[in-house]
C-alpha cells in the first residue's frame, strides 16, 4: 500500500486487489481521478461556500452581537460541531445496509441547505442552537456516505490523492465563503441577516448540483442479517488497525481546540479590528487549499502516521505562537498558514487511513466509527476550553491544551497500525 513499511520492507505501491490502471493511461503514470471524486468536490465547494459564510460571522455575530460569554460560546459551539456525532454511525451504516451512498448524502446536504434561511428567524440563543444543531444532524448524516463514495471510487494507494483532491475543492469553497460573506458585511445594511440570506442560495445549488452530476453508485447491500446498529458498528473496533486510529483520533481530538477560539484568541493577540475578523478563516481556508493535496500524495508514499501526527504537530505550533508571539506583526500569517496546515495533513488524511483498515461492505460504517470518535471529542474539547477561558483566563486554558496535545501526540507515535 505505501512505498515502504516502517521495517523497511518494499510494498507495492498498489495491492494485487487493487483495481486496474484506468483505460487509455500509460504504465507509470496516474490514472485520471473519478468522476465521482470530482463531482463530490464541486458540491462540497459550493456547500462550503454556503457554511463558511455562516461559520465566519458566527463568533462575531454571538459574542459581540448576542453578548455571549465564552463558556456558553464554547457549549454552542461544541453543539455545532459535535450533534453530528449522533447521526454519523447512522448515515454510515443504512448507506452500506442499502448502497445508496449517494441518497444519504443528497438528505443530509438538503437538511443544511434548509436550515440556513432558519438562521433568518433565529434571534436567541436556544433557537439559534436548535437550529445549528438540525444544520449539523444534516452534515452528520452526509459525511460518511460521502467519504465511502470516495474511498470506493479509488484504488488503495491513491486514496490520499483523492482525499486530497477533494478536501481542496472543498477548501476553496471555505476560501470564498469568507470572502463574500466580508463583502456584504461591508455591503448591507442589514449584514448579518444579509449574510444568511445568501447563505441560504448558495446551499440550494449545491443540493442541485449533487443530484444531477454525482454519478449514484450503488454498492452491495449489507446482508439483512446484519443488523443497522450502533453494536454492530462497535463490533468493527475489534479489528485492530481501526481500533488504533479511532483511539489515537479521539484523544487527538480531546485536545484540539475549535477553529472559532483560535481565530478568537488571534484577534486578541493581534488587536485586528472587528470588521476584518470574518477573514481570518480566508487564511486557515488558503493553507488548507495549497497543502491538501501535496500532502495527501505524501501521505500515500511515506505513510499517513507521519503526516496525521504531523499535523498535530503544526497545531501545536500554533498554539505556541499564541501564547509567545504578541503583536508581532508576522504572527497572524504564520498561525493561518499551521493551521492550515494541520487541516491539510490530518482530514482526509485520517479517512485514508481508516479507510485501509475496513472491508468495503463497511465502509461508511467504518468511516462513520472514527468520525464519531473524533466529533464527540471536539464537543468536549470546546465545553471544556470554554468552561477553562471563563475560571481561568484564555492564557492558562490554552497552556493547558498544549501540554495535553503534546503528551497525546507523543503517546500515539506508536499505537498506529506497522504498514501506515
Amino acid at each position: 500500500m505505501y512505498v515502504a513499511d516502517s521495517r523497511g520492507t518494499p510494498a507495492p505501491a498498489v495491492p494485487p486487489e487493487s483495481p486496474a490502471a484506468a483505460p487509455g493511461t500509460r504504465p507509470g503514470r496516474r490514472a485520471a481521478l473519478a468522476p465521482t471524486v470530482l463531482a463530490l468536490g464541486t458540491v462540497s465547494l459550493i456547500t462550503d461556500v454556503s457554511s463558511e459564510m455562516v461559520t465566519a460571522v458566527l463568533p462575531l455575530y454571538l459574542v459581540a452581537g448576542l453578548g455571549l460569554s465564552p463558556l456558553g460560546f464554547g457549549l454552542l459551539d461544541g453543539l455545532y460541531n459535535g450533534v453530528s456525532a449522533l447521526v454519523r454511525l447512522a448515515g454510515g451504516h443504512l448507506g452500506d445496509r442499502f448502497g445508496r451512498h449517494k441518497l444519504l448524502a443528497g438528505l443530509g446536504y438538503g437538511l443544511s441547505a434548509l436550515c440556513k434561511p432558519l438562521l433568518l428567524l433565529a434571534h436567541t440563543l436556544p433557537a439559534i442552537g436548535a437550529v445549528l444543531a438540525l444544520d449539523r444532524t444534516g452534515k452528520g448524516l452526509r459525511t460518511a456516505p460521502r467519504d465511502a463514495l470516495i474511498s470506493l471510487s479509488a484504488a488503495p494507494g491513491e486514496r490520499g490523492r483523492a482525499f486530497g483532491v477533494h478536501r481542496a475543492m472543498d477548501t476553496a469553497g471555505a476560501l470564498i465563503g469568507p470572502i463574500l460573506a466580508f463583502l456584504v458585511l461591508r455591503g448591507a445594511a442589514e449584514g448579518y441577516d444579509a449574510v444568511f440570506t445568501v447563505s441560504a442560495c448558495v446551499a440550494a445549488l449545491g443540493v442541485l448540483v449533487l443530484v444531477l452530476f454525482v454519478p449514484g453508485r450503488r454498492t452491495t447491500p449489507t446482508p439483512a442479517a446484519v443488523p443497522v446498529s450502533l453494536r454492530a458498528s462497535l463490533g468493527l473496533l475489534r479489528r485492530r488497525d481501526l481500533r488504533r486510529i479511532g483511539v489515537c483520533a479521539l484523544l487527538l481530538g480531546l485536545c484540539t481546540v475549535s477553529d472559532a477560539f483560535v481565530f478568537l484568541l488571534l484577534q486578541r493577540a493581534t488587536g485586528l479590528a472587528d470588521r476584518w475578523f470574518a477573514l481570518l478563516p480566508l487564511g486557515t481556508a488558503a493553507a488548507f487549499f495549497l497543502l491538501a493535496l501535496p500532502l495527501g500524495r505524501l501521505a500515500d508514499r511515506i505513510g499517513r502516521r507521519r503526516v496525521f501526527l504531523g499535523g498535530h504537530l503544526a497545531l501545536l505550533a500554533v498554539y505556541g505562537l499564541l501564547l509567545t508571539g504578541g503583536g508581532h506583526p508576522a504572527l497572524p500569517y504564520a498561525v493561518l498558514l499551521l493551521h492550515g496546515g494541520f487541516y491539510a495533513a490530518t482530514d482526509g488524511v485520517l479517512m485514508a487511513a481508516a479507510a485501509d483498515a475496513v472491508p468495503e461492505e463497511h465502509r461508511g460504517g467504518g468511516l462513520a466509527l472514527v468520525q464519531t470518535g473524533q466529533a464527540l471529542a471536539r464537543f468536549a474539547a470546546s465545553l471544556g476550553f470554554g468552561a477553562a477561558w471563563t475560571v481561568w483566563g484564555a492564557r492558562p486554558a490554552l497552556l493547558v491544551a498544549a501540554a495535553l496535545l503534546a503528551a497525546v501526540v507523543a503517546g500515539c507515535v506508536r499505537p498506529w497500525p506497522a504498514n501506515s
